[in-house]
């Protein structure tokens, strides 16, 4: 018996679902440089354009200086430095909660504090559409794991009234592939009547979303109390890399002294948590971001119901067109690319069987004349391919 790796590759490729890693030769922005191509990219989550921004990449290079470029050990041994606790102070500001607890990436965020939280005995409820990162770690943590339908409160409260120990309700903030905010008033309701925790993954929502860019925890005025454990990542809108949890200083305690994912990695590079500093006030402070990012959202949001495509309902800067075929929305990835746009196709397993779709993102670096540029190209591609012959 042995590993049929070639079939599997070879199956993967037959279904138009074969995945292949674009080589980007330039810096994150609107402008860039992919396979030695140059392109105009509607497809990063750098939301506000703070990724290659000169006083976050001087904060960096004055941060190596100082503090040296590894972190050198766990926080727990001797690798947390100035640099990450200030940073995570910072955090625990802009989200008002007493405590925030820097991570190395979102996915380990997300399966430490689950797998710490809830284990054998207990219960986890998640939202069917919600990132990987959280499904593994309902399914790792060892609690019975169950999903409710997309964005129900409904099915959800189902859920709970057979749940089992200590119950931890997961959800996405901002769900990366729709683009669709989660209904946090209905689902902290919920959680709170059955005495569950709600626990919110806000990668996507940090930055574009509240009057701060709070976030969707500010977006819809809860708190702590609504919503005890709040996940964000830094590697999006904060233009940087890792992620953090905020709430309660009994929860970052017990994420310290349980949350195995963080116990037993070495710490981000100081100079990391330098420049994510200088973003996060960038991030307070320069609120002509969110701003024009809306803009450009209502700008794009207008230009294709005008030319008919089919939009999901989405306010965020994710704004999925949905395709269907998964050879289809591969091949108008490839003709808008011809065109020098770059627009990723997403398909299953990543979205559900039958529902591929272009994920365009926009940012706060993008121009309204680059946005036309891509609504143009849509509108030609789109009527390019329908005249194309059905088996394209």
């Amino acid at each position: 018996m042995s590993f049929d790796l070639a079939a599997r590759l070879a199956a993967r490729r037959a279904e138009n679902l074969y995945r292949q890693r674009p080589l980007l030769e330039s810096p994150q922005g609107p402008q860039v440089v992919v396979d030695g191509q140059p392109l105009l990219a509607f497809c990063n989550n750098d939301y506000l354009g703070l990724a290659n921004h000169p006083q976050v990449i001087e904060a960096w290079r004055a941060g190596a200086e100082r503090w040296g470029v590894g972190g050198g050990a766990s926080h727990l041994v001797i690798g947390h430095s100035g640099p990450h606790h200030a940073l995570e102070e910072a955090l625990a500001d802009l989200t008002g909660r007493p405590r925030a607890l820097l991570f190395t990436t979102g996915y380990m965020a997300n399966l430490g504090a689950v797998t710490a939280l809830v284990g054998q005995g207990d219960t986890v409820l998640e939202d069917r559409l919600n990132h990987a990162s959280l499904l593994d770690a309902g399914l790792l943590s060892g609690a019975r794991f169950n999903r409710y339908l997309h964005n129900d409160a409904v099915s959800l409260g189902k859920r709970l009234e057979k749940a089992t120990g200590n119950t931890l309700v997961v959800t996405d903030g901002v769900f990366s592939m729709d683009g669709d905010l989660a209904d946090l008033p209905a689902l902290a309701r919920e959680a709170k009547a059955k005495g569950a925790w709600l626990m919110v993954d806000d990668a996507h929502g940090f930055g574009p979303l509240g009057a701060n860019g709070g976030g969707i925890v500010e977006h819809f005025g809860l708190n702590q109390e609504d919503v005890p454990v709040l996940v964000g990542t830094l590697g999006k809108a904060f233009g940087t890399a890792g992620a953090f949890v905020a709430g309660s200083e009994e929860l970052i305690e017990s994420l310290i002294q349980f949350a195995r994912p963080y116990i037993y990695t070495t710490s981000q590079p100081p100079a990391l948590a330098c420049a994510t500093l200088r973003s996060l006030q960038l991030l307070r402070t320069e609120h002509w971001r969110r701003e024009h990012l809306q803009t450009l959202i209502r700008q794009f949001r207008q230009g294709a119901e005008q030319i008919g495509l089919e939009l999901m309902d989405s306010f965020t800067p994710i704004q999925p067109i949905m395709i269907g075929d998964a050879g289809r929305a591969v091949r108008l990835s490839q003709m808008l690319r011809e065109r020098g746009l770059m627009v990723t196709a997403i398909r299953p397993p990543t979205v559900p069987a039958g529902s591929a779709r272009l994920r365009v993102t926009l940012t706060a670096a993008h121009s309204e004349a680059q946005v036309q540029l891509l609504l143009e190209g849509l509108a030609d591609c789109f009527a390019q391919l329908s005249s194309e012959p059905s088996h394209a």
